[in-house]
């Protein structure tokens, strides 16, 4: 297991109730992780519509988890 700091913004952080949680997940990559909290949240978003963003610097989804690191999933951004 790898414990993470998670990061929710906009639309994430209403279906999750938070704008953070530290958990303890057996993904392996972005991707994974991203799957397993769309289970337990459900979020609708697809990978494809966000962005993801580890220790502070824009990632790719297919990057392996780091344990200890804060990971910031980011939605479309709308406005005007």
């Amino acid at each position: 297991m790898t414990e993470v700091r998670l990061l929710y913004f906009a639309s994430l952080r209403d279906r999750a109730g938070t704008d953070g949680e530290t958990r303890d997940t057996a993904a392996t990559d972005l991707r994974a992780l991203y799957a397993e909290l769309q289970a337990l949240h459900g979020f609708a978003l697809p990978v494809e519509r966000l962005r993801v963003a580890v220790d502070g610097a824009f990632a790719r989804w297919d990057d392996a988890l780091r344990g200890g690191s804060e990971i910031a999933f980011i939605p479309p951004v709308s406005g005007g």
